[in-house]
């Protein structure tokens, strides 16, 4: 096969031949020496919940170790075990939170290679042992096999940890906190593992608890109750009284409505905001066209002065020309009485210079 029709060039073939050939002359020494290639511990993937003890990925791990080479505190904070330490640790796990996944991760990392077994108490010893759960046996099973810290459950676990239990699976050291754990009585249920020197104690979290996380739940009952009512669950499955039911479905209601008219005086609000802005936008525009027309330097201000004398014109018109002075004793003596004919300014005057009165003539005899 010509490897140039696949895009490979002379000089990565040169390349794989020389890493090959440098492998087959190491191949020979390797096995005149006797030695076994080395092979990486296998890495715990979080990509799949972790088996139940029974299931064959555990019986298979279980059997692989060599529990004859017992492995001592020192040996393991040393890091000098021949073999992945079995480290065990139980509990209920109720409502799985925070502080039970760091508990584990405590156990985890307690020592290099470590497989973590985690016991879970079933319904029937917890109830017993301690009082009601909120999760089943199953649900919390589940919850812990899918912590990635977790290499191993064992379902149904014993409230006390005896020999026989401890060889069945091959535990090395238990972790739990270092609180004695007396469940009602005056014995601590992990004396016994402490006396043998295979207890490791990890730290509790503060803060947090399942009772922890109960007693939020009850304080806040009516408001749980009320939303479970609303997402469609039956007063039967909540275990509520018939007034009860009727009086968290009223409440629901008046927060329905509350929410109703919250949300239609923010939208009224948004719309008088709205219309506010709008508002003084327009009263901008308006008041910079009226200072534009009337203002000092605006257009109708210089239309005026530019017309100003034709305005005034129209307004009042021009004054009659003034009359010829007189003296003083003319203007003051009144007009001058003048006959019905006056003649004396037609042609012909002089003919009739002389005045004739009516003394002078005499009647016409008769």
């Amino acid at each position: 096969m010509d490897f140039t029709d696949i895009g490979v060039d002379q000089h990565e073939m040169s390349g794989i031949s020389r890493k090959r050939s440098h492998a087959e002359t190491l191949m020979p020494a390797v096995e005149e020496k006797n030695l076994t290639p080395f092979t990486p511990l296998k890495k715990p993937t979080i990509c799949k919940p972790a088996p139940f003890t029974d299931d064959e990925e555990a019986v298979r791990d279980r059997d692989a170790c060599d529990y004859t080479k017992k492995i001592t505190l020192e040996m393991a904070k040393a890091g000098s075990a021949p073999r992945p330490i079995r480290v065990y640790a139980d509990g209920i796990y109720d409502l799985f939170h925070q502080g039970h996944a760091r508990q584990l991760m405590q156990a985890k990392n307690l020592f290099p290679n470590v497989y973590l077994i985690v016991g879970v108490n079933s319904d029937a010893l917890t109830h017993q042992c301690k009082g009601r759960t909120v999760m089943t046996e199953d649900e919390r099973y589940e919850a812990v096999r899918h912590c990635r810290y977790v290499d191993e459950v064992v379902p149904d676990a014993p409230w006390t940890l005896d020999d026989e239990f401890l060889e069945k699976h091959k535990i090395d050291f238990v972790a739990h906190d270092d609180i004695p754990y007396t469940t009602g009585s005056a014995t601590d249920v992990y004396a016994h593992i402490k006396a043998r020197g295979m207890f490791i104690s990890t730290e509790r979290t503060e803060g947090v608890s399942t009772s922890d996380v109960v007693s939020r739940i009850v304080k806040d009952y009516d408001v749980y109750v009320r939303r479970n009512l609303a997402r469609g669950y039956s007063a039967k499955d909540l275990n509520v009284s018939y007034i009860n039911e009727k009086k968290y479905r009223l409440q629901n209601k008046l927060d329905d409505l509350k929410k109703k008219g919250k949300e239609m005086i923010e939208d009224i609000e948004g719309k008088r905001t709205d219309l506010i802005s709008k508002w003084e936008e327009k009263s901008r525009e308006f008041i910079d066209t009226f200072l534009m027309l009337f203002g000092r330097d605006g257009r109708l201000t210089q239309y005026l002065s530019e017309k100003k004398d034709s305005v005034m014109s129209a307004l009042s018109p021009p004054s009659s020309p003034k009359a010829i002075s007189h003296s003083s004793e003319e203007c003051n003596s009144p007009p001058a009485k003048t006959s019905k004919f006056d003649f004396s300014s037609r042609a012909g005057a002089s003919l009739v210079d002389d005045d004739y009165s009516d003394d002078d003539l005499e009647p016409e005899r008769m």
